[in-house]
């Protein structure tokens, strides 16, 4: 792996990121969109606090699974990536690449959502808005690593998009949004305990109820880290050197 490589072709994908105006929209406009459309369906404060904090974990997770996904794919059809492998280019410094940049466009995501959320529309929580950032970033990049994983077993970009409610809508119908999850049955709990995207709406919850970063928040967000680099494990298990 070399670090020229990898900030090269995260500098690659950051420039073609944002040629991409739609692709910029989707990331920066539509959280904000969605924000507002809850603040305006709740009338008390509370229940916009904590539904939009949790959302504030979701909506990177989902929307960066999605946009990186179809990205990879685009890079497996186009033939991109079967000639970058016959480079000096490794499968690290791809994925590594592709990691930084989308890490640091979740970053970017997270902040303005973030800040749109505290002093836009007056989300309130106990722990510091720093914490909520550091947690939708990690969701983000584990967004990422899943979709450079799922990439590989699509053909077309409807086919990408089809993992969406494979892989995103059951962990979020049971992450603890619409029912806690200590209330499910057996089987559900089980199922929620395995899915990352749980341990990401707990930490979130963790702040909003604490003003100081908790074991449990730590612990949590260890989990959703730990399940992006397993993510990118396998991710760097589907790429070679020749693509079909």
């Amino acid at each position: 792996m070399s670090p020229r490589i990898t900030m090269s072709t995260a500098s690659r994908v950051l420039r073609q990121l944002r040629h991409d105006r739609r692709t910029v929209g989707l990331m920066l406009v539509v959280p904000i969109l969605l924000l507002t459309l809850l603040y305006f369906m709740y009338d008390t404060g509370h229940t916009f606090d904590r539904v939009a904090l949790t959302m504030l974990g979701i909506f990177p997770f989902t929307i960066m699974f999605l946009v990186t996904s179809i990205a990879m794919l685009r890079e497996r059809t186009s033939g991109t990536l079967e000639r970058l492998l016959t480079t000096p280019l490794g499968k690290l410094d791809l994925l590594f690449g592709y990691g930084i940049a989308f890490g640091f466009a979740a970053a970017v995501q997270a902040t303005v959502a973030v800040a749109a959320a505290y002093w836009l529309l007056g989300l309130e929580t106990v722990g510091h808005a720093a914490l909520v950032v550091l947690i939708a970033v990690v969701d983000a990049v584990l967004g990422v690593a899943l979709g450079l994983f799922c990439s590989a077993f699509a053909r077309t970009e409807f086919q990408a998009v089809q993992f969406l409610p494979v892989v995103v809508i059951p962990q979020l119908l049971l992450c603890g949004l619409f029912v806690p999850r200590e209330q499910m049955a057996g089987w559900l709990q089980a199922a929620s305990d395995v899915f990352p995207l749980s341990y990401a709406v707990d930490a979130l919850a963790q702040v909003g109820r604490s003003p100081d970063p908790t074991g449990t928040m730590w612990w949590d967000l260890t989990v959703v880290a730990g399940a992006a680099v397993l993510a990118l494990m396998l991710a760097a298990a589907t790429l070679r050197r020749r693509t079909a």
